[in-house]
């Protein structure tokens, strides 16, 4: 565990020395268990790290409400304190905001954004619900729709604990593309066409903002396209990673 502010952070960490580190974010109402799919096959080669969001998982709620730019400095403090520098990242959805708001303050490798969400949405409930839906049809994941269902969706929202509610809406109402310019490193995109939750064209939309940026899209996949074509998905972070661009 991680000490931030009162705040303790749960993360898992392979702590073998080398010469890469990917760090993996997952999204609202997930935890660690929903990351580790694209996380252990790199695990021989790479240093991993999976990190339980403040409010998930095992990580305790914060104290305050938080913006965006808290869970940006708790991520830099935790990789302070691991000895983590220009990491490569890979967020999905809220993770994915996350990731991009850090690679655009702080140096990065590389960055996957996964159906991440970089604009103002007022669509609160809308978005959760769709996001639960989505989770509850992948392959395997029974498991975890149960936990999902309690952080994800209108009833997740009336359910959540008041602060962990402002900062959700916080996270939906901020825009991030002005910032998404900001970004240097390489950046892989994988966007589902079926992604009810994060459209389709804000993919596309993303891959303009970011200069150094290219889009894979997944036929007929969710917001979870990731998993969905979990093989294929592994398959493009290992060239990516592994590209000397």
């Amino acid at each position: 565990m991680f000490r931030y502010h009162n705040v303790l952070i749960n993360y898992q960490d392979t702590k073998v020395a080398k010469e890469k580190t990917i760090v993996y974010l997952h999204g609202w109402g997930q935890n660690i268990a929903m990351m580790e799919p694209i996380a252990k096959p790199f695990q021989k080669e790479y240093r991993t790290v999976i990190v339980d969001l403040p409010g998930h998982g095992e990580s305790s709620e914060p104290q305050e409400i938080w913006t965006l730019n808290d869970f940006v400095e708790m991520l830099n403090a935790l990789f302070e304190t691991l000895s983590i520098s220009n990491p490569i990242l890979i967020g999905h959805s809220f993770g994915g905001k996350i990731a991009l708001l850090y690679a655009s303050k702080y140096p990065v490798e590389k960055l996957v954004l996964l159906a991440s969400p970089f604009k103002a949405s007022s669509k609160n409930d809308s978005l959760k619900l769709k996001m639960l839906r989505t989770v509850k049809k992948l392959p395997g994941m029974k498991y975890l729709a149960n936990y999902a269902k309690r952080h994800i969706g209108s009833t997740d929202y009336r359910n959540a604990s008041p602060l962990m509610r402002d900062i959700l809406v916080k996270h939906i109402n901020q825009d991030l593309q002005e910032d998404a310019k900001k970004i240097k490193c390489p950046t892989l995109i994988i966007w589902g066409t079926k992604d009810n939750a994060v459209p389709l064209e804000h993919a596309y939309d993303l891959e303009k903002l970011i200069p150094n940026s290219g889009l894979v899209i997944y036929e007929n996949a969710t917001h979870y396209a990731y998993l969905e074509d979990l093989n294929k998905t592994i398959k493009v972070l290992n060239i990516f990673i592994k590209s000397k661009e």
